[in-house]
């Protein structure tokens, strides 16, 4: 099934700043030497932190309300090195109108309301199935597995 993602243990020191540049709450995600995520201190909205990090450690970046994932330097994973200063913290240029409602209605109905929703039957599927940042690292993992072919 090939390697997980996962940092690796490199001991050499690369500070990065993360900077939010989003309207969001953002939760940075480390994943560990074993690949699970290890999640550190929420961001608010337009700030920015330095953080100490290390040469081949991988980090993710989460809407901290909706576990929605963003964007860092324009790519969905962000690899430490010491040429890399800034981890800059988007939003994706577009959400797909159909993916923005879904996120607004997850905010706004319970998830037991929503198959009391007057909506189409697959929609109900598409509710339930949030936002998860295991369901994206075996797809990250998959991709990068490819790439490598």
């Amino acid at each position: 099934s090939g390697s997980v993602l996962r940092s690796v243990n490199t001991r050499e020191l690369s500070e990065v700043v993360f900077n939010n540049h989003s309207p969001r709450c953002v939760l940075p995600i480390w994943l560990d030497f074993e690949g699970r995520p290890r999640c550190y201190p929420v961001l608010q909205p337009r700030s920015g932190r330095v953080m100490r990090s290390y040469r081949g450690h991988l980090w993710l970046f989460r809407d901290a309300g909706t576990n929605d994932g963003l964007l860092v330097n324009q790519q969905e994973l962000f690899v430490a090195a010491p040429n890399v200063t800034k981890a800059d913290i988007t939003l994706p240029a577009v959400f797909t109108l159909k993916e923005r409602c879904l996120q607004v209605v997850r905010t706004l109905v319970s998830p037991t309301d929503y198959r009391k929703l007057d909506i189409v039957q697959s929609l109900y599927e598409e509710l339930e199935d949030h936002p998860d940042i295991w369901k994206d690292l075996q797809r990250l993992s998959l991709e990068r597995n490819e790439a490598l072919r």
